[in-house]
């Protein structure tokens, strides 16, 4: 089906071919001739780590623009004009309630004491689904929820392995199969599931070429090699999996629990570009790992065996291990870093999709120790379309909550809201 007949195309167009619809990125073809330039969109995004962070080697001893980098933020090296970093923000805690599933699902909604649900945790509505519910009208999907959780053993509760809540007892449950991601993006039906959606949509994109100027073709050619990179990364790892026949077992291994971490949380990052470059969404999240979870976990090239992060974090008094968590530490913001370089690379308007981002790094956790939930690593990378601040150290009053920050960022997002579970106001010397 051929749906691009005139010069001037939707901005909301697919390539299609038989079981694919492939959406496409933001062309200049998109603007009426003689039309002033829309703006790109604006879109916000969160990256999760778990079990909070080394504390002294996290935060930078300079406050203010132009500071240095701590230790463990050194990978921000290349984007550091394009980042904020806030401290003294804190999340409410509430006694008596599992620390690390709490840290998972108040972390966007900041939900107070009194705000507590049947289960015990003070679940209430997040900020991205807040945000959702403005933002997420335009789109094919309101937000997008991803987990890199390679665990099969189900140690731990639903609330340990999500932080996107739509209110009280209901998830927005991640997805961790990136197959699965893809296909839904995508719209590949499962009888084309091992089909290249390019190849589906080849002759539709084909009759867009012929129609696109110099800038665009190149454009489009650049977003259709990063599909492309990403279907043969899937491919790569699948024909890598060992049969499971072999191994006499019932059930053959998921894809994603044999992927390497870096690998992982990667292809989700390149998954989540994909949709917001589409504009498929405006809204997405990424748990790099999920809470607690006392299984060994694998980080090549940077442990040589598996660890258990959960546990080492109770052992910090112990200097090689202190060591340890912070190379951990600086190998997941390296995985945001790279995410947030992709995103710097791709074109829009007179800036990139990462300056139209306000792509948030952080934990619902400032010790794992001790879970305490006081002065809470926070990174954004990007500046919401030049709403906020960026290449600034923002040290707070002690006591601040995140939450003004998250109504910061809800409201520079255009959403109408002034308060979020113990906010008291927005954040100050947010906005540019």
């Amino acid at each position: 089906m051929n749906v691009l007949k005139n010069t001037r195309i939707p901005r909301r167009t697919f390539l299609r071919g038989t079981g694919a619809a492939l959406a496409l990125p933001f062309l200049n073809v998109m603007q009426a001739q003689g039309a002033k330039a829309k703006a790109a969109p604006k879109r916000v995004a969160f990256f999760y780590v778990p079990n909070g962070v080394a504390q002294k080697a996290w935060h930078p001893a300079e406050t203010g623009h132009n500071f240095a980098l701590s230790p463990t933020l050194q990978p921000l090296a290349p984007l550091h004009k394009k980042i904020s970093l806030f401290t003294n923000l804190d999340r409410v805690k509430v006694p008596g309630t599992d620390g690390h599933a709490q840290a998972g699902t108040c972390y966007l909604s900041t939900a107070a004491p009194d705000e507590l649900s049947p289960a015990g945790y003070p679940l209430k509505r997040t900020i991205d689904q807040v945000i959702a519910d403005t933002v997420g009208k335009s789109t094919p999907f309101r937000s997008l929820e991803l987990s890199c959780n390679s665990f099969t053993d189900n140690k731990e509760s639903v609330y340990f392995d999500n932080i996107s809540w739509y209110g009280h007892g209901h998830v927005a449950r991640s997805i961790k199969d990136p197959r699965k991601v893809f296909q839904r993006l995508f719209n590949v039906k499962d009888h084309q599931a091992n089909a290249s959606v390019l190849d589906l949509v080849r002759a539709d994109a084909k009759d867009l070429q012929g129609r696109l100027g110099r800038l665009d073709r190149h454009k489009l050619d650049e977003y259709m090699d990063s599909v492309r990179t990403v279907e043969q990364q899937i491919e790569r790892i699948t024909k890598q999996q060992v049969d499971p026949r072999e191994l006499g077992l019932e059930q053959p291994e998921k894809l994603w629990t044999t992927m390497r971490r870096d690998e992982y949380i990667q292809i989700m990052g390149d998954l989540m570009i994909l949709a917001l470059q589409t504009d498929l969404t405006r809204v997405g999240s990424i748990m790099a790992a999920p809470e607690r979870w006392d299984t060994p976990l694998l980080f090549e090239d940077v442990f040589e065996k598996p660890i258990l992060h959960h546990a080492m974090t109770h052992y910090q008094g112990n200097q090689n291990v202190l060591r340890e968590l912070e190379m951990l530490d600086r190998f997941y913001i390296g995985q945001f870093a790279k995410i947030c370089q992709k995103m710097d690379a791709i074109k829009e308007g007179e800036g990139t999709l990462l300056d139209n981002m306000m792509f948030t790094y952080g934990s619902g956790l400032s010790s794992g120790m001790l879970h305490e939930c006081t002065n809470l690593p926070t990174v954004i990378a990007g500046s919401g379309g030049g709403r906020m601040k960026t290449n600034r150290h923002d040290q707070h009053a002690k006591g601040t909550p995140i939450a003004n920050l998250w109504v910061s960022m809800a409201q520079a997002m255009d959403c109408p809201i002034k308060r979020l579970g113990d906010s008291t106001g927005a954040l100050k010397g947010f906005r540019a």
